[in-house]
């Protein structure tokens, strides 16, 4: 089984007739997921993919008609933050925003907006989520997984993918994969996510990928630590020799003002019991 999303999910594609929106909507239904409809203000009216899924103006629109309970948005970096805060006030459960390069005011904007709603937001800047054998909503690749009772969270999306792909190599499934996105501000953390594995019957092990820059693997170890979170969690942080000052690919991951350290972060999680693997092929044999 998995967190989040299944196979009932009813997904909107924002921004479905763009380059990208047309070729991952394509790879998710691939895999198979639910795509219900997509959104593009313009071009409402047209059907996509052989006639099979409508086009909508708006996301309001696109869920009253179909019952979409989820939204992937490919909308660009200038107009993403609108595009979120539209699917917000549809009350759509599930918000997966791809979008890299939205600036941080405009997600300031969004964080205040989202905090009282009835929407979660995964990312920008995310590969989004999949689950094997059940649905999957973003760009992660379908073919590295296998269904299991492993959880995976992480911030980068590339090595999100090296884990799957060494869980397969292994004969190892994932239950679900959460990519959180490298942004400095982002919709859920790992506390958020680590919390639903927590409570997932299915996900029996939890693998915490990490990078530095920000507070967010301290803030699990805190969770993790607490007599309330019962599963084994292996964990990895990348960025160990960059030097301070340096980012490491994703706006997020920059050491400043002295936090975010690589060290202090494996100090924290090890700590809190977690396993702790130096290399992305250590983390099956941790397991």
């Amino acid at each position: 089984m998995s967190i989040l999303i299944d196979k009932n999910t009813r997904i909107i594609v924002q921004n479905i007739t763009s380059r990208e929106g047309l070729f991952h909507t394509q790879q998710m239904v691939n895999f198979p997921a639910n795509i219900v409809a997509g959104v593009t203000p313009g071009h409402g009216g047209e059907w996509i993919m052989d006639g099979k899924i409508p086009v909508f103006e708006s996301v309001k629109t696109a869920v009253e008609i179909t019952g979409a309970n989820a939204s992937v948005i490919f909308v660009p970096a200038q107009f993403a933050a609108d595009a979120i805060i539209e699917a917000v006030t549809t009350k759509i459960p599930l918000i997966v925003c791809i979008t890299e390069g939205i600036p941080i005011a405009d997600m300031i904007k969004v964080s205040k907006y989202i905090k009282n709603s009835e929407s979660r937001l995964i990312g920008p800047n995310c590969p989004g989520i999949l689950s094997p054998g059940e649905s999957k909503i973003g760009i992660i690749p379908n073919e590295f997984s296998l269904p299991g009772n492993i959880g995976i969270v992480s911030r980068s999306g590339t090595l999100a993918y090296e884990v799957l792909l060494s869980l397969k190599k292994a004969g190892l499934g994932c239950s679900t994969c959460v990519g959180l996105g490298g942004d400095p501000v982002i919709g859920s953390d790992f506390v958020n996510i680590l919390e639903l594995f927590n409570q997932d019957p299915h996900t029996e092990r939890i693998i915490l990928v990490g990078e530095i820059g920000g507070k967010y693997e301290e803030k699990a170890a805190e969770l993790i630590s607490s007599g309330y979170f019962i599963k084994p969690v292996v964990g990895y942080i990348a960025g160990r020799a960059t030097p301070p000052g340096k980012k490491m690919g994703h706006a997020g991951a920059i050491i400043e003002n002295g936090i975010g350290y690589a060290e202090t972060k494996i100090k924290a999680l090890e700590s809190a019991g977690v396993r702790i693997a130096r290399t992305l092929d250590m983390i099956p044999e941790l397991l």
